[in-house]
């Protein structure tokens, strides 16, 4: 395991909802935890976890401004969910080439 790894991959971190609509909201801007308790019916304290986890896996900072904690996206994490969503776009273009191949061969 690397010495640099997060203490929660990013992969187990956008496994939950609720952090993949957090992920969402953070995407336009940066937000106060209150105004991100305010598009959830869980308490503030677990919307707080759900962060925590974020944070962890390195997809959100937060930053203190006065009294309150503001969060903002890191979208940097999210691209080794893209390289491996690529592998499977692949595989999927070459299996619907290959059904089509065989559809319009068996029609001739």
């Amino acid at each position: 395991m690397e010495a640099s790894a997060s203490k929660h991959d990013v992969f187990q971190a956008i496994a939950d909802p609720t952090r993949r609509r957090l992920l969402k909201l953070l995407a336009d801007e940066e937000m106060p935890i209150t105004a991100l308790t305010a598009c959830f019916p869980i308490t503030r304290t677990a919307v707080n976890k759900h962060l925590k986890v974020l944070n962890e896996a390195g997809l959100v900072s937060s930053q203190k401004v006065g009294r309150e904690t503001r969060y903002r996206l890191q979208p940097e994490p999210l691209a080794e969910i893209k390289q491996w969503l690529a592998f499977f776009d692949e595989y999927w273009d070459d299996k619907l080439s290959a059904l089509k191949e065989f559809v319009e061969s068996d029609l001739e």
